[in-house]
């Protein structure tokens, strides 16, 4: 049986340990040794990615934002729409994450970020989205933390509160989709979500192709 190898970590801006591994050419991150993906199972973020995208218009330049990179298989499905058109901005808060991308995850999806259309962005997604002009983005797709509830970094619930949502309508354009992955259903955030009179869809989202049951969420919003 082949060994698994812990290839790096980081410590997070939370002071959580964060470490990536190996094993029989898989992949995974994990926060203080609880997985948090696998290269394995990633059915909900490349469904995050096509549901986010679907709709855009491909005939004209358009703009998407995806907070988190991760092992990088929701920019994936980003790019596989086809549109040539389309500049995607990626913020990913753990510097470390971007490295290992480029390094030992490189022909995983790593060599998806020197892509013409791709501008990665070593920062918190919400201060991209706070300092963006309204009707900036085509479609925001976030893939942050556990979702609405934070794990990795505390100040990700600023993300989900009100005043993100809020912050997030602003920054869409006339006819622009938001998309938040969650582990699971989150009931107080789609109370949250009603209390602000935000339509949005509940996509029930597999954990890999061919799995009899749903575990995560993803939510859609299409607030204009």
């Amino acid at each position: 049986m082949k060994p698994r190898i812990k290839l790096a970590e980081s410590i997070t801006p939370n002071g959580a340990c964060m470490a990536l591994y190996e094993h029989d050419g898989a992949f995974s991150i994990s926060l203080n040794g609880k997985e948090l993906m696998h290269s394995k199972v990633t059915a909900s973020e490349s469904l995050l990615g096509r549901t986010g995208v679907d709709q855009i218009n491909k005939d004209i330049p358009t703009r998407v934002l995806i907070g988190g990179l991760g092992l990088g298989f929701t920019l994936k499905s980003v790019l596989e729409s086809g549109n040539s058109k389309m500049r995607i901005e990626l913020a990913e808060l753990v510097p470390e994450v971007i490295e290992w991308n480029r390094t030992y995850l490189k022909e995983l999806n790593g060599e998806l970020l020197d892509d013409p259309c791709v501008d990665i962005k070593g920062m918190d997604v919400i201060d991209l989205i706070q300092n963006a002009e309204p009707r900036t983005y085509d479609a925001i797709l976030l893939d942050v933390d556990n979702g609405p509830v934070a794990m990795v970094d505390a100040n990700n619930d600023q993300l989900y509160s009100n005043s993100g949502i809020r912050l997030m309508c602003r920054a869409l354009k006339k006819g622009g989709r938001i998309v938040i992955w969650s582990a699971g259903p989150d009931l107080k955030f789609e109370k949250r979500l009603g209390e602000f009179c935000c339509k949005f869809q509940r996509v029930a989202a597999k954990v890999y192709d061919g799995a009899k049951r749903a575990r995560h969420m993803l939510y859609t919003l299409d607030p204009n």
